[in-house]
């Protein structure tokens, strides 16, 4: 399905599979218009009658929020090998409401069959960006690590990680999207591992023994009692090889609270433990994220609050039609200048 869907006809010869394994879109039905809204087709057609479709048009895109920017080389991929020019923000730029973020000028039947798709590239990334850069500024100079895979579908899980990690996110726990982003995905293992062994010592002395050296040795200490008892234990029979503790006490149990973070870092000093760091994870927004990190939490597990980001809503409207300024009633004719904006293609 390379071939673009430019006509009413190809639709209606578009046949998908009834036993389908999964209903996400595959990467050549993207490049092909497949996932594209029908009236861009229904237009294509018109403008072809007409001998327009090859018109030069300007168009650009603006944001109705602040946020980052992200999903850019998703855009380019899209459109390599079309006849256009595209400037935009490099991706991790903050942006204005209203602001130009991406311009492309080229004949309109170049791109404007996939005007649908660069929107969703753009609006989902720049959200979930935007949210990692929320929870990186309340963590200050603390990593954080994107847990959010769990909430979102399967196909976008690593689109939604690795725009997490160009918001801020010092790393992934999604196999693919760190991979995507050249790194090694984070994480350790869940509380399936501990209430099948049946002991968090045990569990943790297994994971010591049997996991890599680069593997770090941060344990779940909530699973069966205090956490600040069970983070003595875990200190006590690791020693210097443990990295940290996980706190991830769930909202039955009133969740990780500054107050059960300053018991924890107190105790495992009073022990002599310093070196021993406290990661929380489990529902955590910018607020949970500051007031845990003043109470001593070195490092956070993010997860709900970046994938449930809502999308920052994309725009783009034609600004200039054959050299001519144009816009739709309510907008500016003519392109917006924004010295912000860098040549991306070609």
């Amino acid at each position: 399905m390379a071939r673009d869907l430019t006509s009413l006809e190809q639709v209606r010869q578009l046949s998908v599979e009834a036993d389908r394994t999964f209903f996400s879109a595959q990467h050549d039905e993207i490049i092909s218009g497949a996932t594209t809204d029908i009236y861009f087709v229904r237009t294509y057609e018109i403008l072809k009658d007409l001998g327009l479709l090859h018109i030069e048009v300007t168009a650009e895109i603006f944001p109705r929020r602040p946020g980052i920017m992200a999903g850019v080389p998703e855009v380019l991929n899209l459109l390599r090998g079309k006849k256009v020019e595209i400037w935009g923000l490099p991706e991790g730029t903050p942006f204005e409401a209203k602001e130009v973020v991406m311009r492309i000028h080229g004949p309109y039947g170049e791109f404007g069959l996939f005007e649908t798709t660069i929107l969703g590239f753009l609006a989902s990334s720049s959200g979930w960006a935007t949210a990692a850069r929320e929870i990186k500024e309340a963590a200050g100079d603390k990593p954080f690590i994107c847990f959010g895979a769990r909430h979102v579908h399967p196909a976008v899980a690593p689109v939604m990680e690795r725009a997490a990690l160009i918001g801020g996110a010092a790393g992934a726990s999604c196999i693919l999207a760190a991979k995507i982003a050249g790194i090694e995905p984070q994480g350790t293992v869940p509380h399936a591992l501990f209430l099948i062994i049946g002991d968090t010592v045990e569990g943790a002395a297994a994971y010591h023994r049997l996991m890599p050296p680069d593997a770090k040795r941060t344990i779940l200490v909530d699973t069966f009692k205090d956490e600040a008892e069970e983070a003595l234990r875990v200190a006590g029979a690791l020693g210097e090889a443990l990295d940290g503790v996980r706190l991830d006490t769930p909202s039955e149990r009133g969740g990780v609270t500054p107050e059960l973070v300053r018991e924890v870092r107190t105790r495992l000093d009073q022990a002599g433990f310093h070196h021993v760091r406290i990661l929380v994870s489990g529902g955590l927004t910018p607020e949970k994220v500051r007031l845990l990190a003043e109470a001593g939490a070195d490092a956070f597990g993010v997860g709900s609050y970046i994938s449930g980001a809502p999308p920052i809503d994309m725009t783009m409207d034609l600004k200039e039609v054959a050299g001519r300024p144009v816009a739709k009633r309510g907008r500016l004719p003519g392109i917006i200048p924004n010295p912000k904006l860098q040549r991306l293609y070609p």
